[in-house]
C-alpha cells in the first residue's frame, strides 16, 4: 500500500514543525530555564503517550473505519494548528505570572489536544495494516520508518530554509496545510474503497501470517513493556547528552538542534526499516534468532552511543560538527530496530494488535519522559557527561545481556556474563582518556593544542561554563567575557560599562539581565549613583565561579546587589510593577539560539514597560544591523556605544563633562579606577573620553565610535526588524 506509506510519511512532516515552533512559542512565554524546558518537553511526550493509548483503544473496535479515522485526525490537527499560536499567546498573557506548577499544568493542557491526536495515528494505522498483512513486526517497522523519516525531513528542511523563510506563524500554516491535504486524501481513499468494495474496510477479515502464527509470543507482554520503556529511557537520555555536546560545539546555533534531531530520527527510521526485513524472515520457530538480534542491536547501539561525544569532540579538530552526525545515525539506527522487533516477539497479530502496540508505545514514551527528568533535570547537576555516558552504556549492556540470556545456556551463558562484565569494565577504564578535554576540543576546534586545558569547568543542568587559563569565559561553547574590571587594561571592552554615565545622568535603580563573569555587574554596582542592582541570571554556575576571582569576588557580598536565578524575559513578565532607571543586557551573539527573545520588537516593548521616566535600556547588538534597526524603530531615541545600543523614550545626549567627572571619582570597592597622579592613567582617561568626540564625525561608520539614532536608522534602513515570529538571524546560515 505505497499510497498509505506516503500519507504517513507526510504526516510525520508537520508533527516536527509543530514541535519546533510550539516549544519555542511556549519558551517565549514561560522562559527557557531548565524547569520550563523540562515541563514543555515532558508535556509533549506525555500527550503522545496518552494519544497512543486512546488510538489503541479505538483500533480494537471491530466496526471503526480506521483509514477514515486517520483522515479525520489529520484534519483536526491541522485545524488546531491554524489557531495554535494565537491561543498560546492569549493563554500566556493571562498566566505568565502563575506558579511553576500551574504553568506546567497549563502547558500540558495547551498541547494535550494536538499531541493526543498525533500519538493516536500509529496504533490506528498499524491495526489497519495488520488486518491486511497479519504481521505485526513488518507493519510497525514500515509505518515507524516512513513516519519518522518524514519527521527527519522536516527537521532538515526547517534547519535549511523553512524557519528562516516562513518564521513561526508561516511554518505552522505550512504544517496545517499539509495536515489538511493528508486528511482530505485519506478520507478520499476511504470513500473510494467503500464505493468499489461495498464495505467500509472496518471489518476486513484477518489472515494469519506464517512468519507469526496465532500462538503465544516468545516474549511475555509485561516484559516487553519494560523493555521498550528501557529503550525509550536510554534513547532519550543519549539524545540529551548529544544535544549538550553538539550545542556546545556549534555555539548554541538554533539549527544545531534541528540537524541533530534529523540525524537522530533518520537513524530511528532506517533502523525500523531494517528490522522489518528481520520480522519478515524470522518465524516463530526461530524466535531465538529475533531475541538474539534484539540483544546484539542493543549492545552495539549503546557502545556507539557511548562513543558519540568523545569521537565528535576529537573530530572537531579537523571537520565541522555537521560531518560527525552520521555517528549519531549509527547509534539510533541500531536503537530504532529494537521497537519493531520487540513488538514482533510480544504482540499477537489479531484485532487487538493496535491496542497492544499502543501500550508498548506508551511505555516507550514513559521511559523517554523518565530519561528527560532523571538525566536532563537531575543527573546533569551532579554528574559530568562522561559519568552519564558510562551510566547509560552500562544500562544498555544490561538490557542487551538480559535478552541474550534467553537464548544461551550452559557454558555459553557463563561466558556471556563474563564477556559483558569485561566489556562494561573496559568502558569505565577507557572513558577517562576518551572524555579527557572534550570541551576544550569543541571550543578551540582546529586551533586546539594538546596543552590546552580549562582552568575551571562547571557542568550543570543549566549548561556548561568554562574558564580558560587567561580568564576568558566560555558559556555554552562561545565567548562570554573575561574577568576584568579595569578600563586601563581593557580585555573585554569594559569601557562600555563605564560609558553609562556619558548618557544617563543618575542611574539609581538598575536591572541587569545576565551575569556571566560578574565584571559588568561589579563596575555598575560601584557606579557613584547606583543604589541598587538587581541581576537576573539563568545559569547558577556563574555564582560558583565569581568568588574564585578577586576582581569580582566582592560582588556577591555587596549589600546593593540582589541576584535572582530565572529567565530574564519571564522575570520581567512576572514582575510588572518593577521600574528601573537603567536596564543593562550584555547579550550574546545575535545568531545564537533563543537570542531573539531578548532583542525582538516584542521584548523591547516589554522592557519599555519596566523603565522609569527617563529610563534607558542598554544592550549588546554584537554589531548586528538588524538588532540596531529594531532598537531604533521601537524607541524614538538611541545612542550606539561601540556595539552597545542605549534606547529610550526620552532624549539621549552625551555629556562629556559629566562622564569625565564620574570617571574621575569612580571607585571599585574603595579603590580608585583612575589615579590621575600617574601619566598613564591620565592618558587612558583621555583616550576613553575621546569616544565622545566621534559623535562629531559619524558620517563614515566606525565600529569603535558613538552614533545617534538618525544615522543608525539610515545606515540600516534595508535591514529587517526582528520579531518573536521571524526570530531574526537565528536560522541564517
Amino acid at each position: 500500500m505505497p499510497w498509505l506509506y506516503i500519507l504517513f510519511f507526510c504526516s510525520g512532516f508537520p508533527a516536527l514543525i509543530y514541535q519546533i515552533v510550539w516549544q519555542r512559542a511556549l519558551f517565549s512565554i514561560y522562559g527557557i530555564n531548565i524547569e520550563s524546558v523540562t515541563i514543555v518537553v515532558s508535556a509533549f511526550m506525555l500527550g503522545l503517550g496518552i494519544g497512543s493509548f486512546l488510538g489503541g483503544a479505538i483500533s480494537k473496535l471491530p466496526r471503526v473505519p480506521l483509514l477514515a479515522t486517520f483522515g479525520a485526525i489529520e484534519l483536526s490537527i491541522g485545524l488546531f494548528g491554524v489557531f495554535s499560536l494565537p491561543l498560546f499567546h492569549l493563554v500566556g498573557v493571562h498566566t505568565a505570572r502563575a506558579p511553576q506548577l500551574v504553568t506546567g499544568a497549563l502547558t500540558f493542557l495547551l498541547v494535550l489536544v494536538p499531541t493526543v491526536l498525533m500519538g493516536s495515528t500509529l496504533p490506528i494505522l498499524v491495526a489497519h495494516l495488520v488486518r491486511l498483512s497479519g504481521n505485526v513486526g513488518t507493519s510497525v517497522g514500515i509505518l515507524y520508518f516512513v513516519n519518522t523519516l518524514g519527521s527527519a525531513a522536516a527537521c532538515l528542511m526547517s534547519a535549511k530554509f523553512i524557519m528562516r523563510m516562513l518564521g513561526e506563524s508561516g511554518s505552522v500554516y505550512l504544517a496545517a496545510g499539509i495536515n489538511g491535504a493528508i486528511g482530505a486524501l485519506a478520507l478520499g481513499a476511504f470513500y473510494l474503497v467503500l464505493n468499489k468494495s461495498g464495505h467500509d474496510g472496518a471489518s476486513v477479515e484477518f489472515e494469519t501470517d506464517a512468519t507469526h502464527p496465532l500462538q503465544k509470543p516468545p516474549l511475555a507482554f509485561p516484559w516487553a513493556m519494560i523493555a521498550v520503556g528501557v529503550c525509550g529511557f536510554v534513547s532519550l537520555s543519549y539524545e540529551i547528552v548529544w544535544y549538550r555536546v553538539y550545542s556546545y560545539a556549534s555555539g548554541s546555533q538554533a539549527k544545531a538542534f534541528a540537524l541533530l534531531l534529523a540525524a537522530y530520527l533518520e537513524g530511528i527510521a532506517f533502523g525500523s526499516l531494517f528490522s522489518r526485513g528481520i520480522c519478515q524472515s524470522v518465524s516463530r520457530k526461530s524466535a531465538a534468532r529475533c531475541m538474539g538480534a534484539i540483544s546484539g542491536f542493543a549492545i552495539l547501539a549503546n557502545i556507539a552511543g557511548f562513543l558519540v561525544a568523545p569521537l565528535m569532540a576529537m573530530s572537531m579538530r579537523f571537520v565541522d560538527y555537521v560531518v560527525t552526525l552520521p555517528m549519531v545515525m549509527l547509534s539510533t539506527c541500531l536503537l530504532g530496530a529494537l521497537f519493531p522487533l520487540i513488538c514482533h516477539v510480544s504482540i499477537k497479530p489479531d484485532r487487538k494488535s493496535g491496542a497492544r502496540l499502543s501500550y508498548l508505545y506508551l511505555s516507550n514514551i514513559v521511559g523517554s519522559v523518565a530519561g528527560t527528568l532523571l538525566v536532563g533535570f537531575m543527573l546533569m547537576d551532579i554528574w559530568s557527561i562522561r559519568q552519564i555516558s558510562i551510566f547509560l552504556a552500562i544500562v544498555g549492556l544490561l538490557f542487551g545481556t538480559g535478552f541474550l540470556l534467553t537464548v544461551v545456556r550452559g557454558k555459553v551463558l557463563v561466558a556471556t556474563i563474563g564477556g559483558m562484565a569485561a566489556l562494561a569494565s573496559l568502558i569505565v577504564v577507557c572513558s577517562g582518556a576518551l572524555f579527557d578535554r572534550v570541551y576544550e576540543q569543541m571550543v578551540y576546534k582546529k586551533d586546539y593544542r594538546t596543552v590546552d586545558r580549562f582552568a575551571r569547568l562547571i557542568e550543570s543542568r543549566s549548561g556548561v561554563v568554562a574558564v580558560a587559563q587567561d580568564g576568558t569565559v566560555f558559556g555554552g561553547g562561545m565567548y562570554d567575557g573575561r574577568f576584568n574590571t579595569s578600563p586601563l587594561h581593557d580585555t573585554n571592552m569594559i569601557v562600555r560599562a563605564y560609558a553609562i554615565s556619558s548618557f544617563h545622568p543618575s542611574p539609581k535603580n538598575v536591572l541587569m539581565i545576565g551575569l556571566s563573569s560578574g565584571s559588568w555587574a561589579q563596575v555598575i554596582v560601584n557606579h557613584p549613583d547606583v543604589e541598587k542592582l538587581t541581576v537576573v541570571e539563568i545559569n547558577p554556575a556563574y555564582l560558583n565561579l565569581i568568588p574564585q576571582y578577586p576582581e569580582v569576588a566582592g560582588l556577591l557580598k555587596n549589600p546593593k546587589v540582589e541576584i535572582v536565578i530565572d529567565d530574564g524575559r519571564r522575570w520581567l513578565v512576572r514582575n510588572p510593577s518593577q521600574k528601573f532607571d537603567l536596564i543593562v543586557m550584555n547579550t550574546t551573539f545575535h545568531w545564537r539560539e533563543h537570542i531573539s527573545n531578548l532583542v525582538s520588537c516584542d521584548f523591547l516593548r516589554l522592557a519599555r514597560s519596566h523603565l522609569s521616566i527617563g529610563g534607558v535600556l542598554y544592550y549588546n547588538t554584537t554589531w548586528s544591523g538588524e538588532v540596531q534597526l529594531t532598537g531604533t524603530t521601537v524607541f524614538p531615541y538611541a545612542l550606539r556605544v561601540i556595539n552597545f545600543l542605549a534606547v529610550s523614550d526620552s532624549p539621549i545626549r552625551v555629556d562629556r563633562q559629566r562622564w569625565k567627572d564620574t570617571l574621575v571619582h569612580y571607585q571599585i570597592e574603595g579603590k580608585p579606577v583612575f589615579d590621575l597622579s600617574r601619566a598613564r592613567d591620565q592618558k587612558g582617561l583621555n583616550e576613553i573620553l575621546a569616544l565622545a568626540d566621534t559623535l562629531d564625525n559619524n558620517r563614515r561608520y566606525a565600529e569603535i565610535a558613538m552614533e545617534y539614532a538618525d544615522t543608525i536608522r539610515v545606515r540600516n534602513r534595508n535591514k529587517r526588524l526582528i520579531t518573536d515570529d521571524n526570530m531574526g538571524t537565528e536560522w541564517m546560515d
